[in-house]
C-alpha cells in the first residue's frame, strides 16, 4: 500500500510540478495580449479579440496553476495557532481540510462538465450519459458521428464571439489536476500522522 501511495504522489507531484512551471509563463503570455491591446487602440484601431483573449488565458493561468500552488501549500492560511502546532497535529487539521477541499472541487468538477456539456449543445440534466453518447459516436463512427451529437455550440455574446467550450475545457482539465493533487496531499498528511515521509 505504500509503495502505491508513493507513486501515486511522485506521479502526480511530477506531473503538477512541471505543468506548473510552464503555466507560470502564462503571465508574460497576458502582459503580451494587454500590452498589445493597449497599442492597438492607440495606434490603431481596436482588436475586437484582445479582452477575451486575457480573460481566457488569466482563467488559464489560474486554473492550471491551482494544483501547483496546492502543492507548494501557497495558499492562503490563518497561523494564528497553526503555526505554533505539532507536525502530527498540522497533519489531523490538514488532512480534515483537504477533505473538505476535495468535496468542493468535486463540486466544481461536477459545474463545470455540465457547463461545457451546455455549451457544445447539450441541454439536459445528464451530462455525463451526453459524454458517453459522443465518445461512443466518435468511436464508432467518426468526427462525423460525433458532431451530430452536438447541438447548437456556444459562442460569447461579444462583438468577437469566440467559442467557449476550449476553456470550459480547460477548467475541466485544471479542476481534475486539483483533485488528483489534493488527494496527494490527504497521502501525504496521513504518512505524516503515522510518522513515515512519502
Amino acid at each position: 500500500m505504500l509503495k502505491a501511495a508513493c507513486f501515486y504522489v511522485r506521479m502526480v507531484d511530477g506531473f503538477n510540478r512541471r505543468l506548473g512551471k510552464i503555466i507560470m509563463w502564462g503571465v508574460f503570455v497576458m502582459a503580451g495580449i494587454l500590452l498589445w491591446s493597449s497599442i492597438s487602440k492607440t495606434f490603431f484601431n481596436p482588436s475586437l479579440w484582445t479582452l477575451e483573449v486575457a480573460q481566457f488565458a488569466m482563467v488559464a493561468y489560474y486554473i492550471l496553476g491551482g494544483p501547483y500552488s496546492i502543492q507548494l501549500g501557497s495558499n492562503v492560511r490563518m497561523d494564528l495557532f497553526y503555526a505554533e502546532w505539532s507536525v502530527k497535529k498540522k497533519a489531523w487539521f490538514d488532512a480534515f481540510t483537504v477533505l473538505l477541499l476535495l468535496f468542493y472541487l468535486g463540486v466544481l468538477l461536477y459545474g463545470a462538465l455540465n457547463s461545457t456539456a451546455y455549451s457544445l449543445g447539450y441541454f439536459g440534466k445528464e451530462p455525463f450519459v451526453f459524454y458517453w453518447d459522443l465518445i461512443t459516436a466518435f468511436v464508432t463512427g467518426g468526427p462525423e458521428a460525433a458532431s451530430e451529437k452536438l447541438g447548437y455550440i456556444e459562442r460569447s455574446p461579444t462583438a468577437w464571439r469566440p467559442y467557449l467550450w476550449p476553456i470550459k475545457i480547460v477548467m475541466i482539465f485544471g479542476f481534475f489536476l486539483m483533485l488528483l493533487q489534493c488527494v496527494a496531499e490527504l497521502l501525504k498528511d496521513i504518512a505524516r500522522i503515522k510518522g513515515v515521509t512519502i
